[in-house]
């Protein structure tokens, strides 16, 4: 089996890009984000609050998280519930970031994720996919943008869904979520050491697919 990890920042592209390239190669794609706002929604579903690590502790054993596959697209099924629908919401990020910095946290959710990796060829994105979740990947990249160019994406996404929004609120919630992950005791947010930093601020979706897709080929080739 071998892997493929894309670390990166809120809002950089990682998710649509590593579902794009996992099509693209015949990949299982596995958001391991994901896996920790499905987390964050027990957690907010059970009015846990996020800065009592010993509730979280407390909780993690009694969640349950799995991975399906319905018509080619990713569900996210918590305790025997699909919650992929509630994983984007504002709420859940927010919970997430405050959440997965804790170890019983991140220590389940690891062993599921190396699981995964263990049974077929995967492409994860994450915070610390490469450095921690799967070291021996044989491509690791890391994706990022500016704070504006992510702020300017997200903010287009939530007007095209209807929603009322402020471009300067949603930059000021990346950059305070961008320094918890970066500085968090446990796993923080970081480039490994023999990732490939892929700025994407100026690159479309197709531009960014297509410098991935080299970054991968070079590295199946050894080069």
């Amino acid at each position: 089996m071998s892997a493929i990890a894309i670390d990166g920042p809120a809002g950089a592209g990682k998710s649509t890009i590593a579902k794009l390239l996992a099509k693209q190669l015949g990949y299982v794609y596995v958001d391991t984000g994901a896996m920790y706002r499905a987390m964050a929604v027990y957690f907010s579903q059970n009015d846990i609050n996020p800065d009592d690590e010993n509730a979280i502790n407390g909780a993690v054993d009694n969640i349950d998280i799995s991975i399906e596959y319905k018509d080619g697209v990713q569900q996210v099924i918590l305790n025997g519930e699909n919650v992929t629908s509630l994983l984007r919401t504002e709420e859940t990020g927010k919970m997430a970031s405050k959440t997965s910095k804790y170890a019983a946290v991140r220590t389940k959710l690891v062993a599921l994720q190396r699981g995964l990796a263990k049974k077929t060829d995967v492409i994860m994105d994450g915070r610390d996919t490469g450095p921690t979740v799967l070291p021996d990947a044989i491509a690791k990249i890391y994706l990022t943008a500016s704070s504006d160019a992510r702020a300017k994406r997200r903010y287009d996404e939530l007007k095209e869904k209807g929603e009322n929004c402020s471009f300067d609120a949603i930059k000021e919630d990346i950059e305070k979520r961008d320094y918890e992950d970066m500085h968090r005791a446990i796993s923080p947010l970081k480039q490994a050491d023999d990732a490939v930093l892929v700025d994407t601020s100026d690159m479309n979706i197709e531009q960014v697919v297509a410098a991935l897709s080299k970054i991968i080929d070079e590295k199946k080739a050894g080069r």
